[in-house]
Protein backbone atom coordinates (compact mmCIF):
# COMPACT_ATOMS: atom_id res chain seq x y z
CA UNK A 1 0.00 0.00 0.00
CA UNK A 2 1.42 3.34 -1.06
CA UNK A 3 0.78 6.25 1.27
CA UNK A 4 1.48 9.90 0.83
CA UNK A 5 5.16 10.75 0.37
CA UNK A 6 6.89 12.22 3.40
CA UNK A 7 7.45 15.96 2.82
CA UNK A 8 11.03 17.17 2.76
CA UNK A 9 11.34 19.84 5.43
CA UNK A 10 14.59 21.71 6.00
CA UNK A 11 16.09 23.96 8.66
CA UNK A 12 17.47 27.42 7.92
CA UNK A 13 21.02 26.08 8.06
CA UNK A 14 20.30 23.43 5.47
CA UNK A 15 18.54 26.00 3.29
CA UNK A 16 21.59 28.28 3.48
CA UNK A 17 23.80 25.39 2.39
CA UNK A 18 21.45 24.49 -0.46
CA UNK A 19 21.35 28.06 -1.72
CA UNK A 20 25.07 28.60 -1.11
CA UNK A 21 24.54 31.75 0.95
CA UNK A 22 25.51 32.66 4.51
CA UNK A 23 23.03 31.57 7.18
CA UNK A 24 22.36 35.15 8.28
CA UNK A 25 20.95 36.01 4.84
CA UNK A 26 18.31 33.28 5.10
CA UNK A 27 17.44 34.43 8.62
CA UNK A 28 17.15 38.05 7.37
CA UNK A 29 14.72 37.03 4.63
CA UNK A 30 12.56 35.08 7.06
CA UNK A 31 12.49 37.89 9.62
CA UNK A 32 11.58 40.56 7.08
CA UNK A 33 9.06 38.54 5.02
CA UNK A 34 6.39 37.44 7.47
CA UNK A 35 4.41 35.66 4.75
CA UNK A 36 7.08 32.91 4.56
CA UNK A 37 6.01 30.59 7.36
CA UNK A 38 7.47 27.29 8.56
CA UNK A 39 5.67 24.13 7.49
CA UNK A 40 6.48 22.41 10.78
CA UNK A 41 8.51 22.33 13.95
CA UNK A 42 11.03 19.87 15.36
CA UNK A 43 11.62 20.93 18.93
CA UNK A 44 12.81 24.53 18.67
CA UNK A 45 13.74 24.27 14.98
CA UNK A 46 11.48 25.73 12.32
CA UNK A 47 11.23 23.56 9.22
CA UNK A 48 10.47 24.90 5.74
CA UNK A 49 9.07 23.14 2.69
CA UNK A 50 10.02 23.48 -0.97
CA UNK A 51 7.54 26.31 -1.56
CA UNK A 52 9.13 28.41 1.20
CA UNK A 53 12.61 27.60 -0.09
CA UNK A 54 11.62 28.80 -3.56
CA UNK A 55 10.30 32.04 -2.06
CA UNK A 56 13.53 32.54 -0.09
CA UNK A 57 15.56 31.93 -3.25
CA UNK A 58 13.46 34.51 -5.13
CA UNK A 59 13.84 37.16 -2.44
CA UNK A 60 17.61 36.63 -2.28
CA UNK A 61 17.79 36.95 -6.07
CA UNK A 62 15.89 40.26 -5.96
CA UNK A 63 18.16 41.56 -3.21
CA UNK A 64 21.26 40.59 -5.22
CA UNK A 65 19.88 42.31 -8.34
CA UNK A 66 19.53 45.58 -6.43
CA UNK A 67 23.24 45.62 -5.65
Amino acid sequence: MMGKPIPQLRTTGVIATMLKVPHHRVIYVLRTRKHIQPAGLAGIYRLYDNVAIAEIRGVLKKIDEQW
